[in-house]
């Protein structure tokens, strides 16, 4: 499996759930930890609780690749997901912007998600 396609699976998997305003981040040429990151955010700790349990086992079952961790599982308020090359970020709207992540990575190319409704 290449990167590209766990990418295209954790994004279809966050789709599936309604996470809005996904964005990812392409660090494939300014950071030696991972490739990408994924960014998302639903409406309540539910929501994000939900999105980050249903792309989990969406990238499972079409991929059979699992993260090698999950945190913030508990409060729901910003949940990450580590697969390695790719980490994804399943935050509320005021958690979001209130890390500002997208912008920490200004030299990054960014790549809008067009939401599903």
């Amino acid at each position: 499996m290449t990167t590209e396609e766990l990418l295209t699976s954790i994004i279809a998997g966050l789709q599936e759930l309604k996470a809005k305003k996904i964005v990812i981040i392409n660090l494939q040429e300014i950071c030696s930890e991972c490739d990408y990151f994924v960014i998302c955010e639903g409406n309540s700790s539910t929501h994000t609780s939900s999105i980050a349990l249903g792309a989990k086992n969406f990238v499972l079952k079409n991929t059979k690749t699992k993260p090698f961790s999950v945190d913030g599982e508990d409060n729901g308020i910003w949940i990450a997901m580590d697969y390695g090359e790719i980490i994804v970020h399943v935050f509320q709207q005021e958690a979001r912007e209130f890390y500002d992540i997208e912008h920490l990575w200004g030299d990054a190319k960014l790549t809008e998600i067009q939401d599903i409704d």
